[in-house]
């Protein structure tokens, strides 16, 4: 296994969740994230609404199956993921993740939850209509990003069709991101408590069940 694996996939499995690489600025990292869900969480507590925690959990969760398949990808191909993160990070926990990354995408749920109308006036289909428009506006600048960071290095992509080209631009769109958006407003949809319960439940039980049976079971590396 692994014979023939890419320059930047090897590079990304080097240091793998190798703690000897944290860097301090990983502890304010953290420290600002629990602050901004503890702010989040006593705004909650105080007016009963929980739709910002949710819309954090989902995203995030849906982030978290992203990066686990796009592993099992590297390993099934014994060439590369869809996308490696091999460039320097306090602490890179999969071949595609870090950090870094994954601080981004704890609080980009409540970026995109914030960046909604809360106007009661406002009709339920333009509230509908906005929110999917917030999504498409976010992952497209989100691709714009990712774009930059490719070409600086810092993520890798290898197949020809997941690339800068018009057809490879759509498909991180769609894939690498609207998906995020696209769980947190279904979510939201929903209107029990349970049912919002079992739908974040269910993603982060597809994310773990992926690694339990790849890393714990099948003893890949990814």
């Amino acid at each position: 296994m692994f014979a023939v694996l890419t320059d930047a996939s090897r590079r990304a499995l080097d240091g793998l969740r190798d703690f000897g690489t944290l860097q301090w600025y990983a502890v304010p990292l953290l420290a600002l994230l629990f602050y901004i869900y503890a702010t989040e969480i006593q705004k909650a507590r105080r007016s009963g609404d929980w739709d910002a925690i949710v819309a954090g959990v989902t995203l995030f969760g849906m982030d978290f199956v992203n990066e686990s398949w796009n592993g099992w990808v590297m390993v099934l191909s014994d060439r590369s993921a869809f996308w490696t993160a091999p460039g320097p990070t306090a602490l890179r926990t999969m071949v595609g993740w870090n950090l870094e990354i994954m601080f981004m995408f704890a609080i980009s749920g409540l970026i995109y939850y914030h960046s909604l109308s809360d106007d009661p006036e406002k009709r339920p289909l333009a509230r509908r209509r906005e929110a999917w428009l917030i999504a498409a506006a976010y992952s497209a600048f989100c691709v714009f990003i990712e774009i930059f960071l490719n070409k600086g290095g810092l993520l890798i992509w290898e197949y020809s069709f997941w690339n800068r080209s018009f057809g490879g631009v759509w498909l991180i769109f769609l894939i690498g991101y609207f998906h995020f958006y696209v769980g947190v407003i279904l979510v939201l949809s929903l209107r029990s408590v349970r049912a919002r319960l079992f739908a974040v439940a269910g993603i982060y039980t597809v994310a773990i069940a992926l690694n339990v049976i790849g890393m714990g079971v099948m003893g890949w590396r990814y």
